[in-house]
């Protein structure tokens, strides 16, 4: 039997155990059943009488139409058993990521696929937060990440073995995956004091371990996404080792070369900028002419919507922009362009910062008009947001502005201080022309 199977591998639906046969018998059954009667029908339809003799008497056609209306209910019920019972059997070995009826999973999926060509630009949990929400509307999503991360796991293996710094990547994998639950917890799991893995997250290992298999860093992303059910894509924005800087104010009492600000400092590294909690006022990509990345450029020029943010405004946002051809493509691209203001301010990097200061900075690096539209939040707790020096992210003063100003309820319920991935994507979905 098996000499058959190998001879015609479609023959193997036949081999006992796949649960595919009964129900294909069943179905067949239904179907000679409705063929009898809509034969006897159709027979009704085109002469009175049936020409069929049964024991030498002409049967009534009332009776041969109650045959015909049994032999299609009958029919009906059969072959909705088989088709229910087959469909069942083909996809049990595919339902196991699944959420709901398996008619509902489909039906997500049509839309999805359906869906606009979204790019959203940017890095950090502000990033996560958004591919989470999008996901739901489309499988068109291409996330640009920044690649300027130095700090912890990624840090260390960016300059162990020079690779990309997988930390963000690993996080856009995790929130774009169908099982995202698992699937963050391990990612994000670290390994403890005890071992050489010391502050090692398990999805930086994985990524760097699919690198050296597979030759790239991008086709460890490529090959990660089809292995993991991921939805979209996760790109960065520049395929170069790059190097963040920031000109910052920090506090310097007592020092006669400080400012009324505070006393100013270059400092090189993002894990750097963070740590000196200063007031950033500029920062900069070294190598200035970093190249961007090929595939993100393609991916802007094609897209239906480009979203910028949410996220930490000089070390997550504004290092992609910071790409030359990155900035130029977007400016090129006729696709929206929606800058997602922050819900809250961050300590240092922009304290006391409202909706307009956002934009003035992002104008200050890259030049006006980039991003015509602005996505902010309007709804404001009355306690603050937790942490010092740190406040919400308050709409601008000014009645006249010269960018569109979009305002929606965008807050996570459970924490004010962040954005609610489902009330993000409903609100960005909407600039997406039908």
């Amino acid at each position: 039997m098996q000499r058959w199977f190998a001879r015609w591998p479609r023959l193997k639906w036949l081999q006992p155990g796949i649960g595919v046969k009964r129900w294909l018998l069943l179905a067949l059954a239904g179907l000679t059943l409705i063929g009898a009667g809509a034969a006897g029908l159709a027979d009704l339809i085109d002469a009175p009488l049936l020409r069929r003799l049964v024991a030498g008497t002409r049967p009534s056609v009332l009776s041969t139409l109650a045959q015909s209306v049994l032999f299609l209910l009958a029919g009906g019920i059969l072959l909705a058993m088989g088709a229910g019972g087959l469909n069942r059997s083909l996809l049990a070995a595919f339902r196991r990521n699944t959420q709901g009826e398996v008619v509902d999973v489909v039906y997500r999926h049509r839309q999805r696929r359906r869906g606009p060509k979204i790019v959203a630009i940017g890095g950090g949990h502000g990033l996560n937060t958004l591919l989470r929400g999008l996901k739901e509307y489309t499988d068109h999503l291409t996330a640009i990440v920044t690649v300027a991360d130095d700090g912890g796991s990624s840090g260390r293996l960016r300059r162990d073995l020079g690779i990309l710094p997988p930390g963000d990547f690993r996080n856009c994998i995790a929130a774009l995956s169908d099982d995202e639950g698992l699937m963050s917890q391990l990612f994000q799991y670290r390994f403890g004091d005890d071992s050489d893995l010391d502050g090692h997250s398990f999805g930086n290992l994985y990524l760097t371990a699919m690198t050296a298999i597979t030759g790239s860093f991008q086709s460890a992303l490529d090959e990660s996404r089809r292995v993991l059910a991921v939805r979209g894509r996760v790109l960065p924005s520049t395929a170069a080792q790059v190097v963040l800087s920031a000109d910052l104010t920090v506090p310097a009492a007592n020092d006669s070369e400080a400012t009324a600000e505070g006393r100013w400092q270059r400092i090189h590294g993002e894990s750097q900028i963070t740590a000196m909690r200063g007031q950033v006022q500029r920062v900069y990509l070294l190598p200035e002419d970093a190249p961007a990345y090929p595939e993100a450029i393609r991916a802007i020029l094609d897209a239906d919507l480009i979203a910028l943010g949410p996220g930490s405004l000089y070390t997550s946002v504004l290092p992609n922009l910071l790409v030359r051809d990155l900035a130029r493509a977007i400016a090129a691209a006729p696709a929206p362009k929606v800058y997602v203001c922050n819900v809250a301010t961050q300590a240092g990097e922009t304290t006391g910062y409202d909706v307009s200061e956002h934009v003035r900075a992002l104008r200050d690096h890259v030049g006006p008009g980039l991003f015509q539209i602005v996505l902010a939040n309007h709804t404001f707790p009355s306690s603050p947001p937790p942490g010092a020096d740190v406040d919400w992210v308050h709409l601008p003063r000014s009645e006249r502005l010269d960018y569109r100003l979009i305002t929606r309820d965008l807050v996570d319920p459970r924490y004010p201080w962040r954005h609610d991935p489902a009330k993000l994507a409903q609100a960005l979905v909407e600039f997406v022309k039908p």
